[in-house]
């Protein structure tokens, strides 16, 4: 690796192969199903509005299955690196699990959402999240059954994009770690990154989609090759 100027401002977008790690799956792994679920099912606004039930016990299955899970060696060097980075450091997950935070990591933003996090319909307040939710939980604000999992859903839109794309205008360093280059708008934020100039480095067990799109790509388990590269910054 040549030397460069130090970085001052980076921002690293995570994605399921930073977790699968840890052992949780998505549903690529599974031919297009979440637990024998068809996405249709369980994943948009409509599946909410039709079978509330079902998705809400869906939610809870997959709320529960964190309780057994805990963060690796990549979620752990990006939070130590964190810590001890002097400059301006954004980490946006497409992940809603928890393993980011458990890690010790700070400036997070988590765009699709939380499982451990549940939202009221009627104001859109934001609640922590350990146990189930039936279509007769109540929450706190307005004392109805309004509560939904705080996840974003199929054909809704990503949360605080406008945060991420200020930072991504900004940086000089763009990490895209274990993502699949498929889903947008993420899928996009290299050529963002690109376009004011930024190094952009992509780490993946295998070459995303869009790997070209970066300046260099390193392949491996994200548990070694995350460590690795941030150690050389």
């Amino acid at each position: 690796m040549t030397d460069r100027a130090p970085h001052q401002r980076i921002v690293v977008l995570t994605g399921a192969g930073i977790s699968a790690e840890s052992g949780i799956n998505t549903f690529r792994d599974n031919g297009g199903l979440w637990e024998n679920h068809r996405l249709e099912d369980v994943a948009t606004p409509e599946a909410f509005s039709r079978d509330p039930a079902l998705v809400q016990r869906f939610y809870n299955l997959r709320r529960a299955q964190l309780n057994s899970v805990t963060y690796n060696a990549a979620h752990k060097a990006l939070a130590e690196f964190e810590r001890s980075f002097h400059g301006e450091f954004l980490l946006v997950t497409q992940n809603v699990d928890h393993l980011h935070r458990l890690s010790g990591s700070q400036n997070l933003i988590h765009m699709h959402g939380e499982l451990r996090k549940s939202r009221c319909t009627t104001t859109n307040l934001v609640y922590d999240q350990l146990d189930d939710i039936d279509v007769h939980t109540h929450c706190d604000c307005c004392n109805t059954p309004t509560l939904r999992p705080h996840i974003v859903w199929f054909g809704e839109m990503p949360l605080l994009m406008d945060d991420i794309y200020a930072a991504l205008e900004q940086c000089d360093l763009f990490i895209s770690i274990g993502t699949s280059g498929n889903v947008y708008p993420a899928a996009g934020f290299v050529e963002v990154a690109n376009s004011v100039g930024a190094r952009t480095v992509e780490i993946n067990l295998e070459p995303s989609r869009g790997v070209t799109l970066f300046h260099e790509a390193y392949q491996g388990p994200a548990s070694v090759a995350v460590p690795e590269f941030l150690s050389n910054l």
